[in-house]
Protein backbone atom coordinates (compact mmCIF):
# COMPACT_ATOMS: atom_id res chain seq x y z
CA UNK A 1 0.00 0.00 0.00
CA UNK A 2 1.33 3.35 -0.94
CA UNK A 3 2.36 5.26 1.78
CA UNK A 4 1.91 3.01 4.51
CA UNK A 5 4.77 2.19 7.17
CA UNK A 6 5.33 -0.88 9.00
CA UNK A 7 5.26 -0.86 12.51
CA UNK A 8 8.94 -0.90 13.89
CA UNK A 9 9.71 -2.62 17.01
CA UNK A 10 12.16 0.85 17.73
CA UNK A 11 8.20 2.97 18.57
CA UNK A 12 7.46 0.33 21.25
CA UNK A 13 10.56 0.56 23.75
CA UNK A 14 10.76 0.72 27.84
CA UNK A 15 12.04 -1.10 30.41
CA UNK A 16 11.93 -5.09 30.12
CA UNK A 17 10.40 -7.68 32.57
CA UNK A 18 10.12 -10.62 30.31
CA UNK A 19 6.52 -10.87 31.69
CA UNK A 20 4.68 -8.68 29.54
CA UNK A 21 4.22 -5.79 32.30
CA UNK A 22 4.30 -2.90 29.77
CA UNK A 23 2.87 -2.52 26.72
CA UNK A 24 6.20 -2.42 24.23
CA UNK A 25 6.14 -6.25 25.53
CA UNK A 26 2.58 -7.19 25.05
CA UNK A 27 2.31 -5.32 21.35
CA UNK A 28 2.46 -7.45 18.29
CA UNK A 29 3.55 -6.00 14.94
CA UNK A 30 1.70 -8.27 11.75
CA UNK A 31 2.05 -6.84 8.41
CA UNK A 32 -0.78 -5.54 6.28
CA UNK A 33 -3.22 -6.34 4.97
CA UNK A 34 -3.70 -8.08 8.49
CA UNK A 35 -4.79 -11.55 8.58
CA UNK A 36 -6.30 -12.40 11.69
CA UNK A 37 -3.36 -15.53 13.59
CA UNK A 38 -4.73 -18.14 15.10
CA UNK A 39 -6.00 -17.64 18.43
CA UNK A 40 -6.82 -14.24 18.67
CA UNK A 41 -10.16 -14.23 19.51
CA UNK A 42 -10.12 -10.44 20.82
CA UNK A 43 -7.69 -7.81 19.16
CA UNK A 44 -7.47 -4.51 19.21
CA UNK A 45 -5.40 -2.54 16.52
CA UNK A 46 -3.62 0.54 16.08
CA UNK A 47 -2.87 2.28 13.03
CA UNK A 48 -1.31 5.56 12.77
CA UNK A 49 -2.67 8.53 10.72
CA UNK A 50 0.94 10.71 10.07
CA UNK A 51 -0.80 13.13 7.96
CA UNK A 52 -0.86 16.98 8.69
CA UNK A 53 -1.64 17.96 5.00
CA UNK A 54 -5.63 18.72 6.25
CA UNK A 55 -4.03 20.80 8.83
CA UNK A 56 -1.78 22.94 6.46
CA UNK A 57 -4.78 23.76 3.97
CA UNK A 58 -6.51 25.06 6.67
CA UNK A 59 -4.43 27.03 7.71
CA UNK A 60 -3.45 25.45 10.99
CA UNK A 61 0.26 24.45 12.29
CA UNK A 62 1.76 21.26 10.90
CA UNK A 63 3.36 18.86 13.00
CA UNK A 64 0.89 16.55 13.62
CA UNK A 65 2.37 14.03 11.20
CA UNK A 66 4.57 12.99 13.66
CA UNK A 67 1.58 12.83 16.33
CA UNK A 68 1.34 8.91 15.75
CA UNK A 69 4.81 8.02 16.43
CA UNK A 70 4.99 10.51 19.67
CA UNK A 71 1.71 8.93 21.23
CA UNK A 72 3.59 5.20 20.59
CA UNK A 73 6.53 6.27 22.51
CA UNK A 74 4.75 7.44 25.63
CA UNK A 75 2.33 4.75 25.53
CA UNK A 76 4.90 1.78 25.29
CA UNK A 77 6.03 2.62 28.64
CA UNK A 78 2.80 2.16 30.38
CA UNK A 79 1.74 -1.01 32.09
CA UNK A 80 -0.29 -4.34 30.66
CA UNK A 81 -3.42 -4.86 32.54
CA UNK A 82 -4.64 -6.86 29.30
CA UNK A 83 -5.31 -10.69 29.86
CA UNK A 84 -3.14 -12.79 28.29
CA UNK A 85 -6.28 -13.48 25.54
CA UNK A 86 -6.47 -10.00 24.31
CA UNK A 87 -4.31 -9.15 21.49
CA UNK A 88 -2.36 -5.36 20.91
CA UNK A 89 -1.65 -5.09 17.39
CA UNK A 90 0.40 -2.29 15.37
CA UNK A 91 -0.01 -1.89 12.24
CA UNK A 92 1.88 0.89 11.52
CA UNK A 93 1.31 4.16 9.85
CA UNK A 94 -0.37 5.78 6.66
CA UNK A 95 1.00 8.90 5.30
CA UNK A 96 0.02 11.14 2.49
CA UNK A 97 3.07 11.46 -0.21
CA UNK A 98 3.12 14.41 -1.87
CA UNK A 99 0.34 16.03 0.07
CA UNK A 100 -1.98 13.50 -1.22
CA UNK A 101 -4.62 13.63 1.38
CA UNK A 102 -7.62 11.45 -0.30
CA UNK A 103 -5.27 9.10 -0.61
CA UNK A 104 -4.20 8.43 2.61
CA UNK A 105 -7.90 8.73 3.74
CA UNK A 106 -8.57 6.20 1.10
CA UNK A 107 -6.16 4.00 3.07
CA UNK A 108 -6.94 4.17 6.19
CA UNK A 109 -10.72 3.17 5.10
CA UNK A 110 -9.15 0.32 3.67
CA UNK A 111 -7.48 -0.25 6.84
CA UNK A 112 -10.12 0.34 9.05
CA UNK A 113 -12.79 -2.06 6.74
CA UNK A 114 -9.89 -4.77 7.41
CA UNK A 115 -9.84 -4.47 11.17
CA UNK A 116 -13.53 -4.14 11.59
CA UNK A 117 -13.65 -7.30 9.17
CA UNK A 118 -11.82 -9.70 11.91
CA UNK A 119 -14.32 -8.29 14.20
CA UNK A 120 -11.55 -6.30 15.97
CA UNK A 121 -11.24 -2.97 17.80
CA UNK A 122 -9.46 -0.20 15.72
CA UNK A 123 -8.07 2.82 17.20
CA UNK A 124 -7.01 5.33 14.89
CA UNK A 125 -3.77 7.74 16.02
CA UNK A 126 -3.49 11.30 14.36
CA UNK A 127 -2.53 13.01 12.53
CA UNK A 128 -4.82 16.15 11.16
CA UNK A 129 -8.73 15.54 12.28
CA UNK A 130 -9.35 14.76 8.44
CA UNK A 131 -8.59 11.02 9.64
CA UNK A 132 -12.28 11.26 11.07
CA UNK A 133 -13.45 11.32 6.84
CA UNK A 134 -11.53 8.14 6.76
CA UNK A 135 -12.30 6.61 9.51
CA UNK A 136 -15.55 7.01 8.94
CA UNK A 137 -15.15 5.62 5.20
CA UNK A 138 -13.89 2.56 6.51
CA UNK A 139 -17.19 2.23 8.82
CA UNK A 140 -19.31 2.34 6.34
CA UNK A 141 -17.64 -0.18 4.08
CA UNK A 142 -17.44 -2.62 7.22
CA UNK A 143 -20.89 -1.91 9.27
CA UNK A 144 -23.03 -0.83 6.02
CA UNK A 145 -26.15 1.71 5.78
CA UNK A 146 -28.60 -0.65 7.49
CA UNK A 147 -26.82 0.32 11.41
CA UNK A 148 -27.53 3.26 12.44
CA UNK A 149 -23.55 4.56 13.12
CA UNK A 150 -23.72 7.39 16.21
CA UNK A 151 -20.52 10.35 15.88
CA UNK A 152 -19.38 11.16 19.25
CA UNK A 153 -16.66 13.78 18.96
CA UNK A 154 -15.24 15.49 21.86
CA UNK A 155 -13.63 18.81 20.24
CA UNK A 156 -13.62 22.59 20.48
CA UNK A 157 -14.83 22.55 16.77
CA UNK A 158 -18.10 21.39 14.71
CA UNK A 159 -15.53 20.28 11.93
CA UNK A 160 -18.47 21.03 9.84
CA UNK A 161 -16.76 23.49 7.25
CA UNK A 162 -18.18 23.24 3.45
CA UNK A 163 -16.02 21.32 1.52
CA UNK A 164 -16.82 23.98 -1.83
CA UNK A 165 -13.40 25.05 -2.19
CA UNK A 166 -10.98 21.79 -1.12
CA UNK A 167 -11.28 19.25 1.88
CA UNK A 168 -8.99 19.73 4.99
CA UNK A 169 -9.03 18.93 8.45
CA UNK A 170 -12.20 21.21 9.29
CA UNK A 171 -14.25 19.45 6.71
CA UNK A 172 -14.70 15.83 7.59
CA UNK A 173 -18.18 15.84 9.15
CA UNK A 174 -19.54 18.26 6.37
CA UNK A 175 -18.03 15.40 3.89
CA UNK A 176 -19.45 12.48 6.02
CA UNK A 177 -23.06 13.92 6.02
CA UNK A 178 -23.52 14.78 2.64
CA UNK A 179 -22.51 10.86 1.95
CA UNK A 180 -25.40 10.22 4.44
CA UNK A 181 -27.18 12.02 2.70
CA UNK A 182 -26.81 10.88 -0.91
CA UNK A 183 -27.22 7.26 0.30
CA UNK A 184 -30.07 7.96 3.15
CA UNK A 185 -28.51 6.82 5.35
CA UNK A 186 -29.00 9.06 8.35
CA UNK A 187 -26.28 11.53 9.64
CA UNK A 188 -26.32 11.36 13.65
CA UNK A 189 -23.77 13.45 15.49
CA UNK A 190 -23.19 14.80 18.63
CA UNK A 191 -20.10 17.16 19.47
CA UNK A 192 -19.05 17.51 23.18
CA UNK A 193 -17.04 20.80 24.28
CA UNK A 194 -18.41 23.16 21.29
CA UNK A 195 -16.65 26.72 21.95
CA UNK A 196 -18.58 29.96 20.62
CA UNK A 197 -14.96 31.47 19.99
CA UNK A 198 -13.75 28.37 17.66
CA UNK A 199 -16.63 28.30 15.95
CA UNK A 200 -18.55 30.92 13.62
CA UNK A 201 -21.86 31.77 13.33
CA UNK A 202 -22.84 29.78 9.86
CA UNK A 203 -20.92 26.81 11.28
CA UNK A 204 -23.97 26.70 14.50
CA UNK A 205 -26.49 27.39 11.24
CA UNK A 206 -24.80 24.32 9.75
CA UNK A 207 -25.63 21.96 12.87
CA UNK A 208 -28.80 23.02 12.95
CA UNK A 209 -29.50 22.19 9.21
CA UNK A 210 -27.75 19.04 9.56
CA UNK A 211 -29.42 17.76 12.80
CA UNK A 212 -26.01 18.03 14.60
CA UNK A 213 -26.66 17.78 18.32
CA UNK A 214 -23.70 19.70 20.85
CA UNK A 215 -23.12 20.67 24.34
CA UNK A 216 -21.23 23.52 24.35
CA UNK A 217 -17.81 23.77 26.52
CA UNK A 218 -19.18 26.22 29.14
CA UNK A 219 -21.58 22.68 30.05
CA UNK A 220 -18.51 20.47 29.02
CA UNK A 221 -17.39 19.91 33.05
CA UNK A 222 -17.89 18.05 36.68
CA UNK A 223 -20.07 20.78 37.71
CA UNK A 224 -22.69 19.47 34.80
CA UNK A 225 -21.79 16.28 35.15
CA UNK A 226 -25.59 14.48 35.03
CA UNK A 227 -26.53 16.82 32.18
CA UNK A 228 -23.58 15.73 30.17
CA UNK A 229 -24.36 11.87 30.97
CA UNK A 230 -28.41 12.49 30.34
CA UNK A 231 -27.42 14.16 26.74
CA UNK A 232 -24.90 11.00 25.82
CA UNK A 233 -27.28 7.90 26.92
CA UNK A 234 -30.07 9.98 24.98
CA UNK A 235 -28.05 10.28 21.83
CA UNK A 236 -26.58 6.62 22.86
CA UNK A 237 -30.24 5.12 22.80
CA UNK A 238 -31.24 6.23 19.32
CA UNK A 239 -27.86 5.29 17.62
CA UNK A 240 -27.66 1.01 16.91
CA UNK A 241 -23.26 1.71 17.00
CA UNK A 242 -20.61 4.10 17.80
CA UNK A 243 -17.65 6.04 16.75
CA UNK A 244 -15.19 7.96 18.78
CA UNK A 245 -13.44 10.75 18.35
CA UNK A 246 -11.30 12.73 20.47
CA UNK A 247 -9.49 16.10 18.98
CA UNK A 248 -6.93 17.09 21.46
CA UNK A 249 -7.21 20.76 20.89
CA UNK A 250 -10.46 20.32 22.04
CA UNK A 251 -8.83 20.06 26.09
CA UNK A 252 -7.47 23.11 27.35
CA UNK A 253 -3.48 24.13 26.75
CA UNK A 254 -3.11 23.46 30.32
CA UNK A 255 -3.43 19.88 29.03
CA UNK A 256 -2.67 19.72 25.54
CA UNK A 257 0.03 22.59 24.20
CA UNK A 258 0.85 20.29 21.57
CA UNK A 259 -1.65 20.48 18.96
CA UNK A 260 -2.63 23.14 15.91
CA UNK A 261 -5.09 25.28 17.77
CA UNK A 262 -4.22 25.25 21.32
CA UNK A 263 -6.34 26.94 23.33
CA UNK A 264 -6.45 27.77 27.65
CA UNK A 265 -10.68 27.62 27.44
CA UNK A 266 -10.45 23.94 26.80
CA UNK A 267 -12.62 21.16 28.74
CA UNK A 268 -10.09 19.14 31.43
CA UNK A 269 -9.42 14.94 31.12
CA UNK A 270 -12.05 14.07 34.11
CA UNK A 271 -15.07 15.10 32.05
CA UNK A 272 -13.98 13.44 29.02
CA UNK A 273 -12.91 10.04 31.03
CA UNK A 274 -16.73 9.97 32.73
CA UNK A 275 -18.32 9.94 29.35
CA UNK A 276 -15.79 7.27 27.48
CA UNK A 277 -16.95 4.86 30.51
CA UNK A 278 -20.53 5.26 29.34
CA UNK A 279 -19.51 4.81 25.60
CA UNK A 280 -17.62 1.70 26.55
CA UNK A 281 -20.25 0.23 29.01
CA UNK A 282 -22.39 0.44 25.92
CA UNK A 283 -21.46 -1.94 24.14
CA UNK A 284 -22.11 0.30 20.77
CA UNK A 285 -18.53 1.38 20.63
CA UNK A 286 -16.48 0.09 17.35
CA UNK A 287 -13.79 2.18 16.86
CA UNK A 288 -12.04 5.38 18.29
CA UNK A 289 -9.33 7.76 17.45
CA UNK A 290 -7.21 10.29 18.49
CA UNK A 291 -6.44 13.74 16.61
CA UNK A 292 -4.42 16.60 16.20
CA UNK A 293 -1.46 15.24 18.41
CA UNK A 294 1.27 18.17 17.81
CA UNK A 295 4.31 17.43 18.93
CA UNK A 296 6.33 20.42 17.61
CA UNK A 297 4.46 22.62 19.91
CA UNK A 298 4.07 19.68 23.22
CA UNK A 299 5.69 20.70 26.35
CA UNK A 300 7.32 17.58 27.94
CA UNK A 301 5.55 15.46 26.19
CA UNK A 302 2.83 16.84 27.99
CA UNK A 303 0.11 16.39 25.38
CA UNK A 304 1.53 12.92 23.92
CA UNK A 305 1.35 11.60 27.57
CA UNK A 306 -2.69 12.72 27.84
CA UNK A 307 -3.25 10.66 24.35
CA UNK A 308 -1.36 7.89 25.51
CA UNK A 309 -3.34 7.75 28.51
CA UNK A 310 -6.92 8.03 26.93
CA UNK A 311 -5.77 5.10 24.47
CA UNK A 312 -4.99 3.28 27.50
CA UNK A 313 -7.73 3.95 29.19
CA UNK A 314 -9.73 2.72 26.29
CA UNK A 315 -7.65 -0.63 26.05
CA UNK A 316 -8.58 -1.68 29.55
CA UNK A 317 -12.13 -0.49 29.57
CA UNK A 318 -13.36 -2.02 26.34
CA UNK A 319 -15.62 -4.87 27.56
Amino acid sequence: MKGHTAAKRDWWQGRSSGQQWCLHEKVQLPPLPYRNAPGTPKAIALVGYACDEGVRRNLGRPGAAHGPDAIRSQLAKMPNHLDRETALLDLGNLSAPNGDMEAAQQNLAQVVQNILGHTHFPIVLGGGHDLAYGHLMGLKLALGKEKKLGIINFDAHFDLRNNGHGNHSGTPFFQFAKDCERDASGFHYLCLGIRQDANHQELFKTAETLGAQFVPQEHFNMHFLEHVQLRLVQFMEDVDLLYTTIDLDGFSSAFAPGCSAASPMGFSPDIVLECLKLILASGKAVSLDIAEMNPEYDRDHQTAKLAASLVHFVLHQLP
